[in-house]
């Protein structure tokens, strides 16, 4: 009987959203059936637990599954929650779903710096991590655990201060709060399992990350192609960002105008196409890669 590799994915919300994106573009065929707990993969030997974002450290350390893709805010709670150690590891940062985990106060107030914090109160739905970071720079503060609507605490009298997650900054802006202190730069990371996996899923694990690692490359990666003067082959490399070496090509009729062709791995602005038209390139296309492999 074949071996099924299993990874753990929130269930609904941005996280799973953008976790189902990712896999599919790793060339994963799946179908997400209602209130279903697992979902398994019609072209490998791969199946998804559809599962709370908060139980899958704990699948993962517990080897019920051996995958698991969780935001590193929810990952860093658990791990600190158990004493600091989980039987896990980080095996990719994947680059989606980033958020930071801030310290925010009331507009205005008086609490403006870390260092206001002493002797307060801070609502959170993260005291692991929150009071490991009141341990670390010396605040003496207490932490008041909640389980939602943190950014409420202030304007009922809870707490003067809250600790909570901000993407847009907008539901803090809503609330009449201002972030002061980021404590957590947070992205959906894989993780895995310190269990040894078989040879049969080491294999299927193998493909899965490079394919994986290609889409992370390709994110933010474009193609460029463009015309130039051959003189100016070496400044337009300088200027290419994150580029190997390009392939030049020789264009018919005119020996000393040459294409120019390139992978760039860093993003690409209005303003290295002005560079690269100011050191005499035109014809320039900046094209989306899909897909990417060593």
């Amino acid at each position: 009987m074949t071996q099924r590799l299993r990874i753990a994915i929130q269930k609904k919300g941005r996280l799973a959203d953008d976790s189902f994106a990712a896999l599919k573009k790793c060339g994963l065929s799946f179908t997400i059936r209602g209130d279903g707990l697992l979902a398994r993969v019609k072209n490998m030997p791969i199946d998804l637990l559809l599962v709370r974002d908060d139980d899958i450290p704990s699948f993962v350390a517990n080897a019920v599954s051996d995958l698991g893709i969780v935001g590193e805010n929810v990952l860093q709670e658990d791990i600190l929650s158990a004493g600091g150690k989980m039987a896990l590891s980080i095996e990719r940062r994947l680059g989606f779903s980033k958020c930071r985990l801030c310290l925010a106060s009331a507009e205005g107030g008086s609490i403006n710096t870390p260092q206001d914090l002493q002797g307060t109160k801070i609502a959170t739905t993260y005291p692991g991590i929150l009071n490991n970071y009141l341990r670390e720079n010396a605040i003496t503060a207490d932490c008041v655990e909640m389980k939602g609507a943190v950014e409420l605490a202030p304007r009922i009298g809870i707490a003067p201060s809250i600790c909570d997650l901000v993407s847009s900054g907008a539901t803090l802006e809503a609330n009449g709060l201002k972030a002061f202190e980021t404590i957590l730069e947070s992205e959906a990371v894989l993780i895995k399992s310190a269990e040894v996996l078989s040879p049969e899923k080491q294999d299927i694990y193998d493909r899965l990350v490079s394919r994986l690692d290609g889409v992370i490359r390709s994110k933010d990666s474009k193609y460029i192609m463009l015309n130039a003067p051959r003189s100016q082959i070496e400044n337009i490399t300088k200027i290419l960002p994150g580029s190997d070496a390009p392939t030049i090509i020789p264009l018919a009729g005119d020996d000393d105008l040459v294409a120019v062709q390139a992978v760039c791995t860093e993003n690409v602005f209005w303003e290295t196409l002005e560079a690269l038209k100011a050191s005499g390139a035109r014809s320039i296309l900046v094209l989306p890669i899909e897909k990417m492999m060593s």
